[in-house]
């Protein structure tokens, strides 16, 4: 029996790789001899870049960069691996991704940045949450870094920001510069708040070498970039904008949009997933060439999900709360969707779950580890152990039904 395991992390629990080794054990506690793939999935934000070098036997690299109010930090980021196979059977275990060794990557590589890792939300203590001061120059810096690594693909993981600058910040780290009306070049780490003193943008002094490397957005989110289902009045009060600060990044990003179509002829105001990170997807479009596509089929793409499922007996997937939500571009459910185009049924091992029957009908079976609400804080506490016993359950259900 061949068994796929493609979870996402159990949010503010559990890494999704950690998760995966879970359910591994649990599927050898039930079938002995089943041949287990691990294949650790995300949605973009914060873990992506752990998630994605575990599933392929990824290399993770370091760059020094700034958080979005300007501090200096090492973030990660990740040069993917070619980790295709289903693991070892028996008593020999499953397979877990194995890093690259170190040294210079090959040419060729596909790059995983997250922005979350310098422009992330959770790196900004909540007294400084501010989209008119934050900046993702930082994950410009991570986008340098990536290049200098020798990738000639970059995906990005824009999930979880801190900011609502447009992308404009990390366009700076890439060297595009921004002017005001006298001509006066706007410093380095544009914030949402200074939008309104952009009046010219060059492109002369952008790093060459995003001309020669492909960009890819996972984006979760089709939110264009201004209007009531923007970047500002959707997601701004969320990084600590009060209502008058959404009002000024709302008239701000228009104004941003509005420099875009004139200097560069690229209307990105509309353009689905334009609003995703503060703005970021339009400016990545803009400013560095970038395209802007469904996270989980993208990561999928990535971590030849389609190619592991092929004569997969079942895969078995989960996440924090399996809910209506979930329909709309998480990972699980678009695992489970890809499952069922190969021909391969999907259990779910969610930390809980609202009974959606839209969502449900998608596994063959759900087993949430909190069954009831009084069960929910020792899922938090033992999420391993539970996740490996739910998973045990599902593979002596599956085979018994077979």
């Amino acid at each position: 029996m061949k068994i796929v395991i493609a979870p996402d992390s159990y949010k503010e629990s559990l890494p999704a790789a950690d998760a995966a080794a879970a359910m591994g054990e649990g599927v050898l506690d039930a079938c002995s001899g089943a041949v287990v793939d691990l294949c650790p999935l995300a949605d973009g934000g914060e873990g992506t870049v752990a998630a994605l070098s575990a599933a392929t036997g990824g290399r993770l690299i370091t760059a020094d960069v700034f958080d979005p109010i300007g501090r200096p930090i090492r973030a990660r980021l990740a040069l993917l691996g070619t980790t295709t196979g289903a693991g070892l059977p028996g008593e020999l275990g499953f397979s877990a991704a194995v890093a690259e060794p170190a040294g210079e990557p090959s040419p060729g590589h596909t790059a995983v940045v997250e922005m979350a890792a310098a422009s992330g939300l959770a790196l900004v203590p909540p007294e400084h949450r501010d989209p008119l001061r934050t900046t993702s120059y930082g994950t410009g810096q991570l986008i340098e870094a990536a290049l200098d690594a020798g990738a000639e693909e970059i995906i990005i993981g824009i999930g979880g920001s801190a900011t609502c600058d447009g992308g404009s910040g990390a366009a700076q780290a890439l060297g595009v510069l921004f002017a005001d009306a006298r001509g006066a070049e706007l410093v380095w780490g544009l914030s949402g708040g200074r939008l309104a003193e952009v009046d010219d943008i060059d492109l002369s002094g952008r790093d060459e070498r995003l001309e020669r490397v492909r960009i890819r957005v996972a984006c979760d989110v089709t939110n264009p970039l201004t209007g009531p289902d923007g970047a500002a009045r959707v997601y701004a009060p969320q990084k600590g904008a009060t209502p008058e600060a959404v009002e000024t990044l709302e008239a701000n990003l228009k104004r941003l949009a509005e420099v875009i179509r004139h200097r560069l002829c690229v209307d990105v105001e509309r353009l689905a997933g334009a609003g995703a990170a503060g703005g970021l997807g339009a400016g990545l479009v803009a400013f560095a060439g970038a395209t802007l596509e469904e996270g989980i089929e993208l990561i999928a793409e990535a971590v030849r999900l389609r190619r592991r499922l092929a004569g997969a007996d079942l895969l078995i997937t989960g996440e924090g709360r399996l809910d209506a939500s979930s329909g709309f571009g998480k990972a699980t459910v678009g695992a489970a969707r890809i499952a069922a185009d190969c021909g391969v049924p999907a259990v779910c091992v969610p930390g809980t779950t609202d009974g959606e029957p839209g969502v449900e009908r998608l596994f063959s079976s759900v087993r949430p580890l909190a069954r009831t609400s009084e069960a929910a804080e020792l899922a938090i506490r033992e999420p391993a152990r539970l996740i490996r016993e739910r998973t045990a359950e599902a593979v002596r259900e599956f085979i018994s039904a077979g």
